[in-house]
């Protein structure tokens, strides 16, 4: 089945960088976009970024110039970078894919940036 595996958040000041790693298995990992989500404490989930089979990214406003999505095919794995990290962006963030019409998340990794 299909397979997400968050992990790198933790605790950053201000200005700080993490860099998040995703896991994926239980699927065609190359031919298929990836996305990272977040969500708030008391806000719905909300997309972030998304990396195309070609490499082509796209990003939420709030985090061009200072997140970076990428991927390595050989691994499966998929990564955000996150600098100049602020105290909104703190969040539960999610690798997300979409597959034959659903959306699949893995359990989501906690950033929490303090002021």
């Amino acid at each position: 089945q299909v397979q997400l595996v968050e992990s790198g958040g933790g605790l950053v000041q201000t200005g700080g960088s993490l860099r998040l790693s995703c896991a994926a298995s239980g699927f065609l990992f190359t031919p298929n976009s990836m996305a990272w989500y977040r969500q708030a404490p008391g806000k719905e989930r909300e997309w972030v970024a998304t990396i195309f089979p070609d490499d082509a990214t796209y990003y939420q406003d709030s985090v061009k110039g200072r997140f970076t999505i990428s991927r390595d095919n050989a691994k499966n794995m998929v990564y955000l970078q996150m600098n100049s990290l602020k105290p909104e962006d703190t969040a539960v963030y999610y690798c997300g894919v979409d597959l034959s019409g659903s959306r699949h998340w893995g359990k989501g990794t906690l950033v929490t940036v303090s002021s």
